[in-house]
């Protein structure tokens, strides 16, 4: 199989998320957060299992599944969003290094999920994974505004340029 494939695309961009989230997990100085983002980087590993098996073997043991992972971001996602003041336009990415290394956790999810989607349509993925990764984005988007409030960073709104 080429190294330009897309199912080895697909889950070497996983495999680097897991590495941004790594990075997050020692750095985002959010103790609530660190159980949860552990578990992403299991779940992820499942999805890497996932996206690299041949399709065409047969009696491969692969990881289960388990939709509730989806219910679990959402929970993580509305508890900082309590906490967090309304958007009220967008955010420049910024204003600390760690509210950045969530960002760029949040840009490498988007790219792995962009890259599974082109996937799924040469030969079928597991539904789950896409739906996981599009919320999995969302939370590092609501991680970086949590983690910028507890910083004391200030939200820079994007200003439209003439």
């Amino acid at each position: 199989m080429s190294k330009a494939s897309l199912r080895i695309e697909s889950y070497g961009t996983v495999d680097e998320l897991n590495v941004y989230i790594g990075l997050i997990r020692d750095t985002c100085g959010i103790k609530q957060a660190i159980p949860i983002l552990e578990e992403i980087q299991n779940i992820l590993f499942s999805f890497g299992a996932h996206l690299a098996a041949d399709p065409d073997k047969k009696g491969l043991k692969l990881p289960n599944l388990d939709p509730s992972w989806v219910n679990n971001l959402e929970k993580g996602i509305d508890a900082m969003e309590e906490e967090l003041p309304q958007l009220s336009a967008f955010i420049l990415p910024g204003g600390h290094q760690n509210v950045s290394y969530c960002h760029l956790g949040r840009v490498v999810c988007r790219r792995a999920e962009r890259l599974v989607i082109a996937m799924n349509a040469e030969t079928p993925v597991n539904p789950l994974i896409i739906i996981y990764l599009n919320r999995l984005s969302d939370y590092f988007f609501v991680l970086s505004r949590f983690v910028a409030k507890s910083v004391g960073a200030n939200e820079l709104p994007w200003k439209l340029t003439d």
